[in-house]
Parts: C-alpha cells; sequence; structure tokens
C-alpha cells in the first residue's frame, strides 16, 4: 500500500468563515500545497516498519505531554512534508502539546485552524492527498464528532475506493479524551469503540509517557490514518523515562506488563493505572496474582497475546472508561468467548462506564475505579 506521487493539479478548498479568515486560510492552503505537490513521496519511509530499538539509548524524565511535543518534533525534524495545524496549536494548545513547533518550524507548517473539525479534518485529507504528513489536532475527543464524516467516509476509504491508487495514510488525528474529574458532558467522553468498527484506520492509545512518543510517532509514519487518542488526565500525571531522539514503538501489538496466573486484566490507556492498583489490592488481600494486558492498539487489536494470556489463566476482566454497552471491551469478550471456550474457568467480565452521558456532579461514581475493578477480579476468580 504505497503512497504515490501527488498530481500537480491538486488543490484544497476551505470553507469560508468570514472574509478575512479565508484570505488567511486560502493564502497558507496555497502555499502548503505547492510545497507538497514538490516533493516526492516518502514510499520508503512508510511501507517499512520500524521496530523497537534494542539499544540501550539515553533518556529524558518527561510528562506525556511533553512526550508528545517531542514526538512531534521528531516526526517534523525528519520529514519536511509534515504539518502540525488544530485549534490553537500555534501558541502550544490547551494542554501546551505544540508548544515551542511554531518558532522552530515557522507558520507554514504549525497553524491555527478556524473552529471547525470537519473543516479540519476535510483539510487534513486534502494535504495528506497531496503527499503531505498531516498531524491535527481536535481539541478534545468529544469534539471530534463533527468531523466523523470526513474520517471515516473519507480518510478510511479513500485507498479502497480508488483501488489502491490514491491514499491519505499520512493523517494523525490526535485528539486528548477521557475523565479529568470536572469535564462534564462535553470534556469527559471516551469515544475509541466509535472508531473501532471503521476498515481503513488504526486506533492508538498510550498509557504513559514514554508509550506515548512511541506510539505517536509509530502512528505519523504508520502508512493508514491513525486516530490517536491521548488520556488527558496523564497529561502531567504521567512521568516516566523517554528515550532521546528517533525512537518508536510497534503499533498493533499489546503489551503484557505484568504477569500473573489467575486472571487476565486488559485495559487502555489511562485505566491501566486503575487495573494496576486493583491487581495489587486484590494480591495483597485475597494471593490473586493477575496478569496485566496494555492493548496499546485497538484497531486492530493483538488477539494472539490476548487469547495465549486467557488460556494460561482461565479468566478474563476488560475495564474501560467508556459506556459498557457497545464499548471495546464487549469485541475483545466475544473474540475470547469464541477462542478460548474451553480454557475458560468463569464468565468473562467486563468493568465500564455508566449507559449515562457522562456525569458532572457523579463524574466519580460513573468512572469505573480501582474499587470496582478489584471487585470484578473477586467476583470473577471466586466465582
Amino acid at each position: 500500500m504505497n503512497r504515490v506521487k501527488p498530481s500537480t493539479k491538486t488543490s484544497l478548498k476551505a470553507t469560508p468563515v468570514n472574509k478575512k479568515q479565508t484570505r488567511k486560510l486560502t493564502t497558507k492552503t496555497t502555499k502548503v500545497v505547492k510545497k507538497a505537490t514538490k516533493i516526492a513521496p516518502k514510499t520508503a519511509l512508510l511501507t517499512t516498519k520500524r521496530k523497537m530499538s534494542t539499544q540501550n539509548l539515553p533518556t529524558q524524565k518527561l510528562n506525556m505531554f511533553r512526550a508528545l511535543t517531542d514526538a512531534m518534533d521528531v516526526a517534523m525534524e525528519t520529514d519536511n512534508t509534515a504539518c502540525v495545524f488544530g485549534e490553537d496549536v500555534a501558541f502550544g494548545g490547551v494542554f501546551r502539546c505544540t508548544t515551542g513547533l511554531l518558532d522552530k518550524y515557522g507558520s507554514d507548517r504549525v497553524f491555527n485552524t478556524p473552529l471547525c473539525e470537519q473543516g479540519i479534518a476535510g483539510f487534513a485529507v486534502g494535504l495528506a492527498s497531496a503527499g503531505s504528513t498531516a498531524i491535527a489536532e481536535i481539541q478534545f475527543a468529544d469534539y471530534i464528532f463533527p468531523a466523523f464524516d470526513q474520517i471515516v467516509n473519507e480518510a478510511a476509504k479513500y485507498r479502497y475506493r480508488s483501488g489502491n491508487q490514491f491514499n491519505v495514510g499520512g493523517i494523525t488525528f490526535r485528539a486528548p479524551y477521557g475523565a479529568i474529574g470536572h469535564g462534564g458532558h462535553y470534556h469527559s467522553q471516551s469515544p475509541e469503540a466509535f472508531f473501532t468498527q471503521v476498515p481503513g484506520l488504526k486506533v492508538v492509545v498510550p498509557r504513559d509517557a514514554a508509550q506515548a512518543k512511541g506510539l505517536l510517532l509509530s502512528s505519523i509514519r504508520d502508512p493508514n490514518p491513525v486516530i490517536f487518542l491521548e488520556p488527558k488526565l496523564l497529561y502531567r500525571a504521567s512521568t516516566s523515562d523517554v528515550p532521546i531522539g528517533d525512537w518508536t514503538l510497534p503499533l498493533e501489538q499489546a503489551e503484557v506488563v505484568k504477569q500473573g496466573s489467575d486472571i487476565t486484566l486488559v485495559a487502555w490507556g489511562s485505566q491501566m493505572r486503575v487495573a494496576e492498583a486493583a491487581a495489587k489490592r486484590a494480591e495483597e488481600t485475597h494471593g490473586i496474582k493477575s496478569e496485566i494486558i496494555d492493548l496499546r492498539t485497538l484497531l486492530p487489536w493483538d488477539q494472539e497475546t490476548v487469547c495465549a494470556s486467557v488460556a494460561k489463566t482461565g479468566r478474563m476482566l476488560v475495564t474501560h472508561e467508556a459506556p459498557i454497552t457497545s464499548g471495546f471491551g464487549a469485541e475483545v469478550v466475544a473474540t475470547v468467548q469464541k477462542k478460548c471456550f474451553w480454557n475458560l474457568q468463569a464468565p468473562l467480565a467486563r468493568v465500564c462506564g455508566y449507559d449515562t452521558p457522562f456525569p458532572y456532579v457523579f463524574d466519580k461514581v460513573y468512572v469505573p475505579d480501582a474499587h470496582r475493578v478489584y471487585q470484578g477480579i473477586i467476583d470473577t476468580v471466586k466465582a
């Protein structure tokens, strides 16, 4: 699935907001498109699978938002077609993830957009179709829904509908998701399951700062459009030793972060911390040894790693913040039920958000915390 050289006739049109904004956006669009059409496609870069380095790289202590900045910095330094754009990204964004990029790479490659998620996604599709690497920020994942049509019906299907003649694999949509304690209905949602049903996309969620850098850089370089969901609760709360320089982690591979023998716990993103806390308590109080798996990539997800673990433990619990009905945990449970049926010693369990809009006042009740996951572990093992 190689990226082909773009036609010099390619053009992008921005939907007018007002005359002043239209003139600025049209001028910037013209500059970006002219630049993109002059650059040959990065075929070798996109079709070569990069593996995690085995070298002992030097590290630096970074929190998650700084690790994400570092990943975008490396991407832009090694790919002169890469552009970062979205609402307020020029001055660093609301979570400061793009701080310093404008000063280093200039306003042709780092720029603000109108407050229009559909326009951001549509611009990303056009930019990627012209051969550039588009790193689009949706300020909050809750507001990705106006862009749903552009992502699902355009970006995801672009290669398929052209018979592999064209593609927009150079797109990465970054979006902060999940509960933060005071976000209410419109700044707390976890929309990952909406996108895991879309062939042509990849969906990636990191659990800490180091994972965020390695997975984001791999997502930007992957030859498919990627939805990269960032747990905003961990932007400053997660700090780890992050390798310096050009360092990636493989997509589509889950990671067993803790070995165990009694039950398999599956989670992703910020819910990994919850699963680890619950597992620790279950071991201290009941001697239950949990095997914990971070999926990391939800589409496509690593069925082999999960099923191998369940075949060993005989039990599984999946936990995520999104509502339980039709959440991605249901897909994991259905697959494991089918593939590991004769290994199961207890019904498979899910501990998830409730089937309600995210409640501002009852935030702590809604979010599946360590106590609920702990109780789910006990109930499943003792079943």
